[in-house]
């Protein structure tokens, strides 16, 4: 979430033992608490500030075609990978979920690619990843697929959360996050480390090198690939939670969704990251589609990454036969066949 959309709860996010938001219910005991009852209230300061960030983002796409120079644009769609990766191998893989480890200096430049996405620090975006996993579809969940489309996209930004997101937001363990001094360093310095990697420098880079006006890199390579970020990321919590096969947990929303695949860079087999959420590469496929994968394994080629988690073949093919819709299970063409698939070649003869 960007740190500029406040979710206006008044609650203080380092303070772990506040209590939930309760009022007092007059025809009972006057010490005794009851929850308040959810009730939707926007919040329109975050609705006028996502606007207007997306029409600027229109108005620098238009640039692109109109003033720009052709470097400009590969420049955004480098950025946008960059800072992709930042959330992906980054945040997502590395700190939320610790499916692999990695020495300071691979940790340092995802948090700087990390900062450039702008969608909050990393303490709190796993924080509220952890949540999700843990509440999915639930109330407790902060961006629940069952409230639509829209409101699992963009619109648990713009309304106040759910009481149940604070207090169980409150309750996810997140000791090991804050041990990492790379973590507390951005927490404490976010809002200058952002106004540098997020707008500074992508502003600049395309001026210094090839005459870019700061005018049209600033719509461009920051406002522009800001806000087309953040949409590709969103999509693994829309469109990868209702559109898609279930080949590993029929039973649950995520889904293997190849749009988002793509816009991801490589978070889109969402079915089977729900299904097996400490595998590095969060798909059976591992580096193939997966532009996050391929990073981490360049990473750990070069010794910066280690203890790369990964889902046994055996494993994998009795949760689908468990599990899986046998009408989407696929074997993506891995060597190790699926007993969906030796039923059918018996079946064949």
């Amino acid at each position: 979430m960007p740190p500029f959309i406040k979710d206006n709860n008044n609650i203080l996010d380092d303070i772990p033992d506040l209590e939930p938001i309760v009022e007092l219910d007059s025809k009972l005991n006057p010490y005794e608490k009851k929850p308040v009852e959810y009730k939707r209230q926007i919040v329109w300061r975050n609705v006028f500030l996502m606007a207007a960030l997306h029409l600027s983002a229109l108005y620098g796409l238009y640039l692109i075609f109109v003033s720009a120079k052709w470097q400009t644009a590969i420049a955004a769609f480098v950025f946008y990978q960059l800072s992709g990766l930042g959330i992906t191998a980054g945040c997502h893989r590395l700190w939320s979920h610790r499916s692999y480890k990695a020495r300071m200096p691979l940790r340092v430049f995802l948090m700087s690619l990390q900062t450039m996405a702008f969608q909050n620090h990393i303490f709190e975006w796993s924080r509220d990843h952890r949540v999700h996993h843990k509440y999915s579809e639930t109330d407790a969940d902060p961006h629940n697929s069952n409230r639509g489309f829209f409101f699992a996209h963009v619109g648990w930004l713009l309304v106040r959360k759910h009481p149940e997101v604070i207090k169980k937001g409150q309750q996810i363990g997140m000791d090991d996050i804050m041990q990492d001094p790379v973590v507390r360093f951005q927490k404490k310095y976010y809002l200058p480390l952002v106004l540098l990697f997020c707008f500074v420098i992508p502003t600049f880079v395309p001026n210094m090198l090839w005459g870019e006006s700061l005018y049209n890199a600033f719509y461009i390579c920051a406002l522009f690939r800001y806000a087309f970020t953040l949409n590709m990321t969103w999509c693994v919590n829309s469109a990868a939670h209702f559109w898609g096969r279930h080949p590993y947990d029929k039973e649950i929303n995520p889904s293997e969704n190849f749009f988002t695949v793509y816009g991801a860079i490589g978070e889109g087999f969402h079915n089977y990251h729900h299904t097996f959420p400490w595998d590095y590469a969060a798909s059976e496929l591992g580096w193939r589609f997966n532009l996050s994968t391929m990073f981490i394994n360049a990473m750990a080629a070069v010794g910066l990454a280690y203890d790369l988690k990964r889902v046994s073949p055996e494993m994998i093919r009795k949760r689908k036969v468990r599990t899986g819709d046998i009408h989407t299970h696929g074997n993506y063409g891995l060597h190790h066949p699926t007993e969906f698939d030796l039923t059918e070649n018996k079946k064949s003869h």
